[in-house]
């Protein structure tokens, strides 16, 4: 998602997705962003919501592209603005509505691909050694709550 030329940006937030990918029994899988924002940082799969498209179907397609991996969906774990990086003059640069959904690994071994530079599972014990966005580590917690629920308690801590 490349930074916008102030004259031709939207006027409006840009809704995108992110995926928590949960692999029992403790890890989640993260990708580093290969193109701004946040390039060569740790995140959640994700991207655009394109024209037309479902935000679930978005979810599972971006999953897919970009890391190879398949899944079945959990829910919405959350909707939250991204960050507002500002350009020279102060403006934001880009402006995300990120809607965040957990899933379930079903197949697949992750592989860099669309926007990443890497792709793997990581445990949970092991996020904040990661640089992780807060609000990222936060909504991956979130979701690792909703799978204890959906499991009867089983699964990541």
């Amino acid at each position: 998602m490349p930074n916008a030329d102030p004259d031709t940006m939207p006027l409006h937030p840009i809704p995108a997705v992110g995926v928590v990918c949960l692999r029992e029994p403790d890890a989640v899988l993260l990708i580093r962003r290969g193109k701004p924002p946040a390039a060569g940082s740790w995140s959640l799969p994700g991207g655009r919501v394109e024209w037309g498209e479902r935000l679930h179907d978005a979810a599972l397609r971006e999953l897919f592209e970009e890391t190879g991996v398949r899944a079945e969906m959990l829910g919405l774990v959350d909707v939250v603005d991204g960050r507002f990086e500002p350009d020279a003059d102060g403006r934001p640069r880009h402006h995300y509505v990120l809607v965040d959904f957990a899933v379930r690994w079903i197949a697949g071994e992750p592989r860099a691909g669309d926007d990443a530079t890497a792709a793997r599972f990581v445990p949970l014990a092991e996020l904040q050694g990661l640089g992780l966005w807060d609000e990222t580590e936060r909504i991956i917690r979130l979701a690792a709550g909703q799978w204890r629920t959906s499991t009867g308690g089983l699964g990541p801590d």
